[in-house]
């Protein structure tokens, strides 16, 4: 008795016919009409379905004609089995049993499709839950990111000409007398506002809200009337 071969099929693991139609030396056209009766029968019952037992192929001969045969699984191999008796039916039995359980062990786990959902499901998770954590790991990037130096020197020089509006100029006498006051006036509102120790700190994505303040900032009233008094004292003792 040859040995079986056993194949994998769309995901199924079956023999051939005419290969088992040689090991229980039966004639293959035989075998052919036994099946196709079996077929006909599981065909009638809607809880069965024929092609987990036999799927119907077909192989060219030397002349080029195709002629009909099955793929058996291993159900296909019990039911011809079942109907067989004595010494040839032993033998197919546990040569068939064997070869399938050969095949079964070298190939990966076919999952079902409730496991193959769940397998799905699950690498989705983990999928999602890498994006989340990426997602967190940018978000405190953003957070805790400051501002480079470029932004850094671009507040310094917009802060500068606002306070310089605010003295009246480079050369007005509040400039030369209030200037470190007024500067420092400015820095302590803008630090306190956005409640960092020094302008530098400035969160990355508060950059823009930095320019706004700047731009809207004004010296508080009594340091605003100081500045005028100095710069109308001043012209007043140049006039007289």
């Amino acid at each position: 008795m040859n040995q079986l071969k056993v194949i994998s099929f769309d995901g199924k693991l079956v023999t051939d016919s005419r290969e088992v139609a040689e090991m229980t030396e039966k004639r293959h056209s035989d075998l052919i009409r036994d099946i196709d009766n079996y077929k006909n029968v599981l065909d009638q019952n809607a809880n069965l379905r024929s092609e987990d037992f036999f799927i119907e192929s077909n192989y060219s001969a030397g002349t080029g004609k195709r002629y009909k045969c099955y793929l058996l699984t291993r159900k296909g191999c019990d039911m011809v089995a079942n109907k067989m008796t004595g010494q040839k039916g032993v033998l197919f039995t546990a040569e068939y049993v064997t070869r399938f359980e050969e095949m079964e062990k070298q190939q990966p786990k076919i999952l079902s499709d409730k496991e193959q959902l769940m397998a799905s499901m699950k690498l989705s998770i983990e999928h999602n839950e890498k994006i989340e954590q990426h997602d967190e790991r940018i978000t405190n990037l953003e957070e805790t990111m400051r501002i480079d130096g470029a932004q850094e020197h671009t507040l310094n020089k917009k802060g500068k000409k606002v306070v310089m509006e605010a003295l009246g100029g480079k050369s007005s006498p509040a400039y030369k007398s209030m200037a470190f006051k007024v500067f420092s006036a400015f820095w302590r509102d803008f630090k306190n506002h956005f409640e960092i120790p020094r302008y530098g700190d400035l969160p990355k994505k508060q950059f823009e809200e930095g320019l706004r303040f700047i731009g809207m900032w004004q010296p508080s009233t009594s340091l605003k009337i100081e500045i005028d008094e100095t710069n109308n004292q001043q012209t007043l003792e140049g006039v007289i």
